[in-house]
């Protein structure tokens, strides 16, 4: 070996051993809560947790002084809680502090007992890696369904409809120009198609999510379910990658394939908002497999192309149709069994021109009719048999405006009715009417 190669190998060597040194005391890189959010759901609150990384993690409940204590190995904090609104929650506050030199300890301090439950979601294209904490209420009395079905309860009920807001809380859904969500847009348009049948003697509308938090879709089939819904219409705002891509359309479930390739698109899309939503992914749909083939699904599929056909009808007055047809995909938020459910794409969220006309008002308040119209036109020629519509035309009601100078008494009068009957046909508590309402008149 050259004497001049010798000090300089040796170097080297001295040189990589400093190196392996240095890189075995490095300190391993603690994975970091990057962001807290939180929100209230009727029936729990729920707060997230981004990650830099998967972490491993351990819930623990304290009683007494209500507790939550989370304990997340090799991590670090650096986000800030500073703007979580926690008034109509049951956090009072949230601490953290470093456990054992490398991991991390928070700590959710309470002011009732709670029922928690914690599960980890991994990346997707929407989010990062998450820590889900969701505290269900205990204690509060759930709200009882306030239509009974039964024939002997009530022979003259209201016709349910269920009107799902799409998405919600930790899933924004799809994103427009100027930071349109459409999660913000869908409800909107659900409160004015609720506020719209809220005016209708013989129908009752329920909203499935009634502030910004998410639903799972499973559960939001249950929620209608649970009100005795007669129907289920679920509101979105399509997104493409395409940004010139357009118009409104109708889905319905399918019980083969997609009736086109954006309808599967669109389906695999929707359906995976569990994921970005927030439901553990061990949350499993098992009933469909077998109720697809069950022979009610017959009537639910008939009655739920035919509501969006109608629907379909009114929409082409105010925008331009993606599709001419009714389409079917596996929508999960469809998958009832006893209830014909229909999704509502209410426009392209992508598309520049579309997203501008969602984020108007006055096009909420446009497409809240069209649904409206759809949906009411249907039951008004297919109502339940045990509903007021049923009954009013089966004895063959009529509808009366009310003009200046009519009293309830002198309209009861008129018509040869009873002011008890006028009043229970059109659900009115006292005697005040007002010029240019409509009163459904009983037959006699």
């Amino acid at each position: 070996m050259p004497t001049n190669l010798k000090p300089m190998l040796q170097q080297l060597s001295r040189l990589i051993c400093l190196l392996l040194l240095a890189m075995a005391a490095a300190p391993t890189l603690a994975i970091e809560v990057l962001d807290v959010r939180l929100w209230r759901a009727p029936d729990h609150t729920r707060v997230v947790f981004d990650l830099s990384d998967v972490v491993d993690h351990k819930l623990t409940q304290l009683r007494g002084r209500e507790r939550i204590v989370l304990d997340l190995s090799g991590a670090s904090f650096v986000a800030s809680t500073a703007g979580l609104e926690l008034g109509k929650t049951p956090i009072t506050g949230v601490r953290h502090a470093a456990r054992n030199g490398k991991d991390l300890r928070i700590v959710l301090d309470l002011n009732e007992y709670t029922k928690p439950r914690s599960f980890l979601l991994k990346a997707n294209e929407v989010r990062g890696n998450r820590l889900v904490v969701d505290l269900y209420d205990v204690g509060k009395e759930q709200a009882r369904p306030s239509v009974k079905k039964s024939v002997e309860d009530s022979v003259r009920r209201d016709i349910v409809i269920a009107i799902d807001a799409g998405h919600g809380g930790e899933d924004p859904g799809a994103s427009g120009p100027r930071k349109l969500r459409e999660k913000d847009v869908v409800l909107a348009i659900a409160r004015e198609v609720q506020r719209l049948f809220e005016r209708d003697t013989g129908f009752k509308p329920v909203l499935i999510r009634t502030g910004d938090y998410y639903v799972g879709l499973a559960k939001r089939r249950d929620l209608a379910r649970a009100r005795q819904a007669d129907m289920l219409v679920s509101v979105h705002a399509d997104a493409f990658k395409n940004p010139k891509a357009k118009g409104t359309s109708v889905y319905t479930l399918s019980q083969r394939g997609a009736s086109s390739t954006f309808a599967r698109f669109l389906a695999e899309r929707e359906n995976s908002a569990d994921v970005v939503g927030g439901v553990s992914t061990s949350d499993k749909d098992d009933q469909l497999a077998q109720v697809l083939y069950d022979m009610s699904m017959s009537y639910t599929l008939d009655a739920s192309r035919g509501i969006g056909a109608r629907v379909l009808t009114q929409m082409d007055e105010i925008s331009k149709l993606h599709r001419d047809r009714v389409e079917q995909a596996a929508f999960a938020v469809l998958k009832s069994p006893d209830i014909p459910s229909i999704l509502v794409e209410t426009g392209f969220i992508s598309n520049p021109d579309e997203a501008r006309q969602l984020g108007t008002r006055s096009y909420q308040r446009k497409m809240a009719r069209a649904i409206h119209a759809g949906v009411k036109s249907w039951f008004i020629e297919h109502p339940p048999a045990d509903t007021l519509i049923a009954w009013q035309q089966k004895g063959g009601a009529r509808e009366y405006v009310i003009m200046s100078g009519d009293t309830l008494s002198e309209i009861a009068q008129r018509f040869n009715v009873s002011v008890a009957d006028l009043r229970a046909s059109n659900k009115l508590s006292g005697s005040v009417i007002k010029v240019g309402q409509k009163l459904m008149i009983p037959a006699t």
